[in-house]
């Protein structure tokens, strides 16, 4: 049986573990999860599920990012886009310095455009597009806010902090999305848009939902709520309105609240009735198709692989969709498969997501550990698994 390379996560997990002074025993009466599972982590014989690793972060009190490492820096080297990064965190710390007098004047609806186009970007996963991109838009923004003042603007620049967020985050750049999102925050209060302001933290929210900390993340949704409900009852507020409850729905999968998980599906089932497919509104992807997958990604979360994969089946996708949720609905799929034992299927699964969206599953947690998976319980690795691993650099 092949065995995963020796900086696995597991192996993160026992050297920090012994950081903490806690034998194997110790730490699993800390975690959901059964001493078995923990002792085959930590060897490499069983790969570290995302909602593994948020536990045992929270249980040792550590960031994700220790147990899992600055996430696949070998590859963003080698795929140039670790110099991508650097001009996007320069360019955030941009934010209070006023006006740049070197940067020429372009009319509003322009650079209002150009923001919307960066979301786009992101929404069909051209990281690459729009990581070279971002840099010049925000400075652009920046100066264009400072001097015009205008609240189009101001909600412009905080739609695109909002997109230097999605790309940190999708790049494993935790520390930077977090420095993203409250640039955000800077500028929804310049433009005075509590949806904006709703949205900033559904967003803080599913940081704390990847590091563990589902109180916190509910928290920050309840506080999304009270913002929004302050708003005129829009679409758009019903829309950023159902989203808050999606996010809601997966963290309290998560937590293991089955009863919650319901209650905010069925909010936002009654939100989707109200808006239709509203995957325009700050490119959120809302509507009935959403909500189904968040509830087949619920599932997943509490690990009823088998009941999320008849949801997978009944699901279908409508042209519409997102192309970075589409490509994370067929993780999601392979996840349950491999865990059901249809490896083929979840070998094809990877395949078509990779297919979909190249980026974006490349670097994704969960492909990288539903393809470790893949390799531990094969027999012997076909070669399309093998240049699945290869491709994501294991």
């Amino acid at each position: 049986m092949p065995r995963l390379d020796d900086e696995h996560t597991g192996t993160r997990i026992k050297e920090q573990r012994k950081l903490a002074r806690l034998t194997q025993r110790q730490l699993a009466n800390r975690l959901p999860y059964s001493y078995s599972l923990l002792n085959q982590v930590e060897c490499g014989a069983k790969p570290a599920g995302v909602d593994f690793v948020a536990a045992v972060a929270q249980a040792l009190k550590v960031d994700v990012t220790v147990l899992t490492g600055q996430p696949y820096v070998t590859e963003l080297q080698q795929d140039r886009l670790a110099g991508l990064v650097r001009p996007i965190r320069e360019a955030l710390d941009l934010y209070d310095l006023g006006a740049d007098d070197t940067i020429p004047a372009r009319p509003a609806g322009q650079l209002v455009a150009v923001a919307d186009q960066l979301c786009a970007q992101v929404r069909a996963t051209h990281l690459r597009n729009a990581a070279r991109q971002l840099p010049g838009a925000i400075a652009e923004l920046t100066t264009a806010a400072w001097r015009d003042g205008s609240t189009e603007l101001w909600q412009a620049l905080a739609s695109t902090y909002r997109t230097a967020h999605d790309v940190s985050v999708k790049l494993g750049y935790y520390d930077l999305s977090s420095v993203a999102l409250d640039r955000m925050d800077w500028a929804a209060q310049r433009a005075s848009d509590p949806c904006l302001a709703a949205i900033r933290q559904y967003m803080r929210a599913l940081v704390y939902f990847r590091e563990g900390e589902y109180t916190i993340g509910q928290r920050l949704v309840t506080a999304g709520h009270s913002i929004v409900g302050a708003a005129e009852p829009t679409r758009e507020a019903v829309a950023v309105t159902g989203q808050l409850h999606l996010g809601a729905s997966v963290i309290a999968a998560r937590a293991g609240q089955q009863d919650t998980v319901d209650n905010h599906i069925t909010e936002a089932t009654r939100c989707a009735k109200q808006t239709g497919d509203a995957s325009e509104v700050h490119w959120l992807s809302f509507g009935p198709a959403n909500v189904a997958l968040h509830r087949m990604s619920a599932a997943v979360e509490m690990r009823q692989y088998g009941e999320a994969l008849d949801q997978a089946r009944q699901i279908r996708l409508p042209a519409s969709l997102a192309t970075s949720r589409r490509a994370h609905f067929l993780i999601d799929k392979a996840r349950c498969e491999m865990e059901t034992g249809r490896t083929e299927a979840a070998l094809t699964s990877i395949v078509d997501a990779r297919r979909t969206a190249p980026e974006q599953t490349r670097y994704h947690p969960g492909a990288r550990e539903t393809i470790k998976g893949l390799v531990h319980i094969s027999r012997s690795t076909p070669d399309s698994l093998g240049h699945m691993a290869a491709w994501v650099g294991l």
